[in-house]
């Protein structure tokens, strides 16, 4: 346990650098941008942020530090209920018609069967676009409560 209080102040000066913005310029005259001083090249520091302190062991988070406002619009469960019975309807129609424009894709793939690899790729990632976007709306179903 005490080798560990003797590591700590050799590993701040490593959190620190994170959060420094180098400009750093080499022999050939390049420029680079960094959060890294290399000991080879000559660099000024253009931005330092210090860390924030470290939450106590076993501490709670701490409250927002902008509280919601009382006069803050709320919504009643009722209506909430609502939006989210409207937000599932579209949903729904969006997965519908991605469903119906893969098929159109993977028909359209299908008819051009034997044409060149260039003219079939664009056709290849139509398809793909509607299946990935498929599964982000049946993801995004899921998530509803």
């Amino acid at each position: 346990m005490k080798n560990a209080f003797l590591v700590l102040p050799l590993l701040l000066p490593f959190a620190a650098a994170a959060n420094t913005l180098y400009k750093c310029t080499d022999e050939s005259g390049v420029t680079l941008y960094t959060n890294q001083k290399t000991a080879k090249k000559s660099c000024t520091v253009l931005s330092h942020q210090p860390l924030p302190p470290a939450p106590a062991a076993g501490a709670k988070p701490r409250a927002s530090a902008t509280p919601t406002p009382g006069d803050f619009p709320r919504v009643s469960g009722n209506e909430q209920k609502s939006r989210d019975g409207d937000r599932r309807a579209i949903l729904d129609k969006e997965l519908a018609n991605e469903s119906q424009n893969l098929e159109k894709a993977k028909k359209a793939l299908f008819d051009a069967g034997t044409q060149p690899p260039d003219k079939l790729q664009p056709l290849r990632d139509t398809v793909a676009l509607h299946e990935r976007n498929i599964e982000s709306l049946k993801k995004e179903l899921g998530n509803l409560r």
